[in-house]
This record gives structure tokens, sequence and C-alpha cells, in this order.
């Protein structure tokens, strides 16, 4: 497994909390396990999302060229392009 960290920027830091379960649903879908959320410690609108992925290259793709349900999703959580996503090496 391979550890992910995603990070981006959202509208609003509790909505974008709000949707916790859906999120981790949409990156399980993905093929990811152990989603947890963070959010800034400096109480800005940054974010990030840390996971275990059996494989990295399938996450890129779905991020590179996101189905239209996980687009819709992002939009529902508030998040802000870009997404950065950082692998463990």
């Amino acid at each position: 497994m391979t550890k992910i960290v995603l990070t981006h920027a959202v509208e609003d830091v509790e909505r974008w909390l709000g949707f916790k379960s859906e999120r981790a649903a949409s990156i399980g879908a993905m093929g990811a396990s152990n989603v947890v959320d963070h959010v800034a410690a400096d109480g800005s609108k940054n974010v990030a999302v840390s996971f275990d992925a059996a494989d990295a290259g399938a996450i890129q793709a779905g991020l590179a060229s996101p189905p239209p349900e996980l687009v819709a999703a992002m939009q529902r959580h508030g998040v802000i392009q870009p997404v950065a996503a950082h692998i463990e090496k």
C-alpha cells in the first residue's frame, strides 16, 4: 500500500467536513482505504486528505480525468482546484 495525501483549498471548511463519509466513499471507490481528513492548523481554508492506495497510478488517473460523479462530489464539498497529490516514496 502507498500512502497518498491530497491537498487543496475549500470554500468553507465546516461544509467540507460535513461530507466526510461521502468523501471517504468516493475515494474508497477508487481503491483507497483508511481515508482521513485534515484541516490547516492556521485556520485557513487549506485541507488535506490522506489515505492508503493499492494502486497509486489508478488514483492519479482518476484525479487527472475524474468521472462525472467525482466532479459533482468535489463541487458539493466546495473543493477549489488545483488538487495536489503527494505520494509516499
